[in-house]
């Protein structure tokens, strides 16, 4: 029983990282003019409804809609893991699901409730990827620390303001990325689990 919500929880990591990495490449693609070094990753999430904008970008409903399945299948993994006695990951897990569903509830229109659930969402998908050590297999239990300290270490740097000439939005991918390979690699590696690992 607890290697089945393990493999589950690998399941809806994989499914809900790799949907989102897709739709976000939508979405730039639909914003005009859109460069990833000087626009926020949540430019493409913007409600001009909230907010006045120049123009409301047509990227917004799918990067909303994708953040918040993203932020959905991390709360449920983790809820899964937490269930299956993994429980520093599963508790990490669904808060930065929590996080992820935020940012497309309250789009960066919405001012301070958006920074909050970002950085909630960046910091404790970081703390999972470190706190997954024994959870998963190596060679990727080591990887996964590696990926949880760069996602830290540049949440810390964005939050300076350095950037490093890579643009506000170059070092917020700097933070991102990390995070969602760390998701669906972790994914992939839960679901092919293999029957002693899980007990």
């Amino acid at each position: 029983m607890a290697l089945d919500r393990i493999r589950a929880a690998g399941a809806l990591l994989f499914v809900g990282g790799s949907q989102f990495v897709v739709a976000m490449i939508v979405a730039e693609a639909l914003f005009p003019g859109y460069s990833v070094s000087g626009n926020h990753i949540s430019d493409l999430g913007a409600d001009c409804s909230v907010s006045p904008c120049l123009v409301q970008p047509l990227s917004a409903p799918i990067f909303d809609a994708s953040v918040v399945l993203l932020g959905l299948s991390g709360i449920a993994a983790g809820y899964l893991l937490f269930r299956s006695g993994h429980r520093a990951p599963g508790v990490m897990a669904v808060l930065g699901g929590l996080g992820a569903a935020g940012v497309g509830l309250f789009p960066e229109t919405t001012g301070g409730t958006h920074v909050v659930v970002s950085f909630v969402a960046f910091f404790f998908t970081g703390l999972a990827a470190i706190a997954s050590y024994r959870l998963l297999t190596p060679p990727l239990s080591h990887l996964s620390v590696v990926l949880g300290i760069l996602v830290l270490v540049a949440l810390a740097l964005y939050g300076s303001g350095t950037f490093l000439g890579l643009g506000p939005g170059g070092m917020e991918r700097m933070i991102a990325y990390p995070a969602l390979l760390w998701v669906v690699g972790a994914g992939a590696n839960l679901v092919g689990m293999a029957p002693a690992k899980g007990r």
